[in-house]
């Protein structure tokens, strides 16, 4: 099996499906509501899991309920938590999110409290094949990517905005989403973007770009992956389960492209369902799903 070290943030999120986005200070009504785990690496750590790998999540919580509640879903789906640090008297991460009916989603985060300023506490960090690292606190993610550069191990990072060059120097792969790279160039155009992006970065580079699919680089040109266009149910979470998906089989030493296709066939099916991550696709599922487009493409 192959084993994947995830870092990053693990919350609780508070969704609730609304028929509009709020947009004034009123009291709006919910047409339905969930509680379920959620941080970009901790929903990457569940879709791995579900994908048939070995999933170790690095992250920080509270010894509070939140954090708690965190820990419990992260076991529920037989994520490894030996690497989360529980700090007495933090205040783990929640959200509140708003998802409407075309499935776009509002977030407000609170990003917790008291939970430590560094990342010395990652120590003893059994094999891996691969680190999926996000972005969204930067003691733990420069950390984490030195682990797996003093190992040789591949590192990939699920870059967001605010995007630090400096804190990824070391990785091998960086993903970008559009407002990370745009965060990043300041370029608009999101192929014009990779380009600025990738003479910048000692990194293989890519950006998801929602409808446009996957843009990468490949001995110099830039390529891409179509998306697969269907009716989204929620987009919540569909890309920590692409970039779980892509960290599955760069673990399994396939190619960028196919990794790409992989995940992207993986996020999609997880925007085509709501419920959290536990919504996440299965290996079967994706698999099933991708040969099934590609036949309809043909």
């Amino acid at each position: 099996m192959i084993r994947i070290l995830l870092a990053g943030v693990a919350v609780a999120d508070f969704v609730f499906n609304v028929d509009a986005m709020p947009r004034k200070a009123e009291k709006y009504r919910a047409t339905n509501a969930h509680i379920c785990g959620g941080g970009n690496a901790a929903n990457s750590a569940v879709a791995a899991s579900r994908l048939g790998a070995k999933a170790m999540l690095a992250a920080r919580v509270g010894d509070d309920f939140v954090g708690r509640f965190i820990l419990d879903e992260l076991a529920r789906h037989e994520v490894d938590t030996t690497l989360v640090n529980c700090i007495t008297g933090g205040a783990s991460s929640f959200s509140s999110i708003y998802v409407d009916g075309a499935g776009e989603r509002q977030i407000t985060n609170f990003r917790g409290e008291g939970l430590g300023e560094d990342a010395e506490w990652l120590n003893d960090v059994p094999e891996f094949d691969v680190l999926l690292a996000d972005n969204r606190w930067e003691p733990l993610t420069r950390r984490a990517i030195q682990i797996a550069h003093d190992r040789n191990i591949p590192a990939i990072v699920d870059a967001e905005p605010p995007f630090d060059q400096d804190t990824v120097k070391l990785a091998s792969h960086v993903a970008f989403s559009a407002q990370g790279i745009y965060d990043f160039t300041g370029i608009e155009h999101p192929v014009t973007a990779l380009q600025a992006a990738s003479s910048k970065l000692d990194a293989w580079v890519c950006v998801t770009n929602g409808a446009e699919g996957t843009y990468f680089i490949e001995e110099g040109r830039v390529e891409n992956v179509p998306a697969i266009t269907v009716e989204a149910k929620e987009t919540l979470g569909a890309g920590d389960v692409w970039h779980g998906a892509f960290a599955v089989m760069i673990a399994q030493r396939h190619d960028v492209r196919s990794a790409i296709r992989f995940a992207n066939a993986a996020g999609t099916l997880k925007s085509m369902r709501s419920g959290g991550p536990a919504s996440a696709p299965t290996r079967a599922e994706t698999e099933q799903f991708l040969n099934t487009h590609h036949q309809n493409s043909s």
